[in-house]
């Protein structure tokens, strides 16, 4: 027997009776819900729906039903414990291709927020973002723009969880975002698994975030892959120990198509997996596959601006161990920004050679405040181990010019032969 509603939830009582008796009525959204519901069914107006999200309260499950729900106006949820709840992603679907209004389709802000089985298609700003809570469960939710046709008038963000702890999501899909589909920022505790990515600039993207594993995931036909990155100007800065592992990362080879401006622009079409400026990464157990222009890039902040202009900011990547990956096929013709780094490198190291990209490229930018004629103590190191034989390049900017000697990139791996302790798995609570 479902729980006593308060008069708020109460107002709202006839959205969750469905009428018996008649052989064609659609099932109850709430005929499966444990406690208070507001149910949502097919017909519910836009304005009802509105509604029932800015009065929901503490605890309470909105219910959709079957059906395509099509809204002018962005949703906001501010109350706790909260689930908002469809009857399947392809059942129903959230439809914003006539918002006018709002910086995103929905925002929730309330603590143990679950989002599950729907789509929402089309937003004009992010898809849907959760903004400061504890306790965030993501399940079987699509967020996709223009049926995943890239477009930089698509949304830059999917699944947008920032400045949040305890962060689940798993078996979601998202396709066409504009800057990442996948997205964790400055937050602790995240797990992102069983998911899928395509046809975003940034297939799953964790980003000044602490503690994070991403695995047993899909990321294929975006720009890049997966992303670990710490950006500087933000509130909570230099995230620390992310895990991305066992996941599948194939063909992210689309254009860039990231708004002028967006730092996710610089990424290379063709890449797999990046760190940017982030401590404590490991990879390991990824396939890797068919990547035009890296498929592991380590890079320092510096190539883009040696001045980021944030006395905290740590731009230097830092601890990384890349180890025991299966990555095949060649890169061939990495372009972009950081693409025209590589080219540089590769062709004062091949001699005018054609450009073969190694399977794992760094930077090889140290902090000279930390190292030893260019080398950190063991806890900082980068290592690279056991991923196949394609090879590593190390850039080694801003060392050389183009005609110096010795040449500005080399592939000496012994400065990355090494191990580091495994890092932990990640707990988050429910998980």
């Amino acid at each position: 027997m479902r729980s006593t509603w308060s008069s708020r939830a109460r107002s709202w009582f006839g959205l969750a009776v469905v009428a018996a008796g008649c052989g064609d009525d659609p099932p109850d959204p709430c005929a499966e819900v444990t406690g208070a519901c507001v149910a949502l069914p097919a017909g519910t107006s836009a304005a009802e729906v509105d509604a029932a999200f800015n009065e929901a309260v503490d605890g309470v499950t909105l219910a959709f039903g079957a059906g395509r729900f099509a809204f002018t106006t962005d949703l906001q949820l501010v109350a706790d414990g909260v689930t908002v709840r469809g009857a399947g992603q392809a059942a129903t679907v959230l439809d914003f291709a006539g918002q006018t209004t709002g910086a995103q389709g929905i925002l929730a802000t309330g603590d143990d927020v679950t989002f599950e089985d729907l789509t929402i298609v089309d937003t004009a700003g992010d898809g849907l973002k959760i903004e400061g809570a504890t306790g965030v469960t993501l399940r079987r939710v699509t967020v996709e723009w223009a049926g995943g046709t890239p477009s930089e008038a698509n949304g830059a963000y999917g699944l947008y969880p920032v400045q949040c702890a305890d962060v689940l999501i798993e078996a979601c899909t998202v396709r066409g975002a504009s800057d990442a589909g996948i997205y964790v920022g400055q937050s602790d505790n995240v797990i992102i698994r069983d998911s899928f990515a395509s046809f975003n600039v940034a297939g799953i993207e964790i980003e000044n975030t602490t503690r994070a594993d991403v695995h047993d995931n899909t990321a294929t036909d975006n720009t890049g892959g997966i992303l670990v990155f710490n950006l500087p100007g933000l509130a909570i800065g230099n995230g620390s120990q992310a895990r991305v592992f066992d996941n599948i990362v194939t063909g992210n080879n689309t254009e860039n198509f990231a708004p002028a401006g967006n730092i996710v622009g610089k990424v290379p079409a063709g890449t797999g997996l990046v760190v940017l400026a982030a401590n404590k990464v490991e990879m390991f157990g990824n396939t890797l596959a068919d990547h035009q222009a890296a498929h592991v890039g380590i890079v320092s902040y510096l190539p883009i601006d040696e001045d980021p202009g944030d006395p905290s900011y740590d731009p230097y990547p830092t601890a990384v161990y890349v180890h025991d990956n299966v990555i095949t096929g060649t890169s061939t013709v990495p372009n972009g920004e950081l693409g025209a780094l590589l080219i540089l490198g590769i062709s004062e190291y091949n001699g005018g050679a054609p450009i073969v990209v190694p399977h794992v490229t760094w930077d090889g930018v140290v902090d000279p405040a930390r190292s030893t004629d260019g080398v950190y103590p063991p806890e900082l190191r980068i290592c690279v181990r056991d991923n196949g034989d394609g090879g590593f390049l190390n850039v080694n900017y801003p060392t050389g010019t183009a005609g110096s000697n010795p040449p500005i990139a080399d592939n000496d791996a012994s400065v990355v032969d090494c191990t580091l302790p495994p890092l932990p798995a990640v707990t988050v609570p429910g998980a």
